[in-house]
């Protein structure tokens, strides 16, 4: 029996990562565990930890990386302290992490560093800003790539990754977005006491190579919500360099009725609110992996998601008041459609527990080559 470690820092990884959590607690080929920490242990950002424990996953380990001084290099520093504790304890065959956050950077460092193999979900793809160089980074520091379309297996070929430790599995949240599971609508608005009939959704999170700016950036988008006549949903931005600015802002629509906030959401009750809503506007990845599935609406605002939006249409806007307003002023006469390629059919954690089953992923060298393109 194999030992798999997945590591989770914050509600949108865990969304990724919960089905291949649970299809391979349901094998008996498999024994998992969890490490949590990051956002999930912050009350500040709805304590998501809670939601973790309803999924009733079998080994779950709790770890506090928020510092005092919420730089990311001391976040990555504290998260390497407790995850290179932690793995010497239960002696993981595999660690598995997502994406691009300083958690995941962690896990990489902590798996590669200690000739444990480690799997990256979702490498080879275009972040912007700082997360470009931390997803490259992870790629390079892991053994074996689940990507969600050829393009990013293109990219990591490139980067001299090699062929045979790449699978195309698409994006492991499509599994959940088409799941016959998903709460009704009715049932969410009345969860959380939403009471609108139409409404959009506000994801807007910091850049961190924009800090400085962040801001008057939330200055001039809150001016242009507050400006507006659209119910909102605002969901609380992540807990990077900058949060802090965009959370400060939020509190002026607390007391408006078109308004209702929230620290976080409910993996699955977030999806049906943005499948039945208007349009979703912010910077979030959201906006350009879920939604074009849906066919919602998309108004993306500055940098943060520069290169990302493929196959889906999307309004770009800059961070001025009067381009926001622009842009929701013609939102309603927008037309999307739904996307049916580019990330995967909703079978991802099937075709990830194939390719874990395979003796072949259990002959990948520990020690990295790297492969010329021919």
């Amino acid at each position: 029996m194999k030992k798999i470690l997945f590591l989770t820092g914050t509600r949108a990884d865990f969304g990724k990562i919960k089905s291949l959590i649970s299809i391979l607690e349901k094998s008996a080929s498999f024994e998992v565990f969890v490490f949590v920490t990051g956002m999930h242990l912050q009350k500040e950002y709805g304590y998501t930890l809670i939601e973790i424990e309803r999924c009733n996953f079998k080994n779950l380990h709790t770890f506090e990386n928020h510092t005092h001084e919420t730089t990311m290099d001391l976040t990555l520093a504290k998260t390497i302290e407790g995850l290179s504790n932690y793995i010497k304890t239960i002696e993981p065959d595999m660690i598995v992490v997502h994406g691009d956050r300083v958690e995941t950077l962690a896990g990489a460092i902590v798996g590669s560093l200690n000739n444990i193999l480690v799997a990256h979900i979702e490498g080879g793809e275009l972040s912007g800003t700082v997360d470009e160089l931390i997803r490259h980074s992870v790629s390079k520091l892991c053994h074996i790539h689940f990507v969600s379309n050829k393009a990013a297996a293109k990219r990591l070929k490139q980067m001299g990754e090699v062929d045979s430790s790449i699978f195309t599995i698409g994006s492991p949240d499509i599994d959940s977005m088409f799941s016959k599971d998903l709460p009704g609508l009715e049932k969410v608005k009345d969860y959380y006491q939403i009471p609108f009939e139409k409404y959009a959704i506000v994801m807007f999170h910091p850049v961190t190579t924009e800090v400085k700016e962040m801001k008057q950036y939330t200055e001039n988008f809150v001016n242009a919500l507050r400006n507006d006549s659209h119910n909102y949903v605002v969901i609380y931005p992540n807990n990077d360099l900058g949060s802090q600015s965009i959370i400060e802002k939020y509190q002026v629509l607390k007391e408006n009725l078109r308004f209702r906030i929230f620290p976080s959401l409910r993996f699955e009750y977030f999806l049906t609110l943005l499948k039945s809503s208007q349009f979703i506007i912010g910077n979030s990845s959201a906006g350009i992996r879920e939604a074009p599935y849906y066919g919602i609406p998309i108004i993306n605002i500055g940098s943060r998601q520069q290169n990302r939006a493929v196959h889906a249409d999307i309004i770009n806007v800059d961070y001025t008041t009067k381009s926001i307003s622009e842009a929701l002023k013609n939102i309603d006469t927008k037309e999307s459609n739904k996307i049916t390629f580019g990330f995967g059919q909703g079978n991802s954690a099937q075709l990830f527990l194939e390719v874990m089953e395979d003796k072949a992923i259990w002959q990948i060298n520990h020690q990295k080559q790297f492969r010329d393109i021919d």
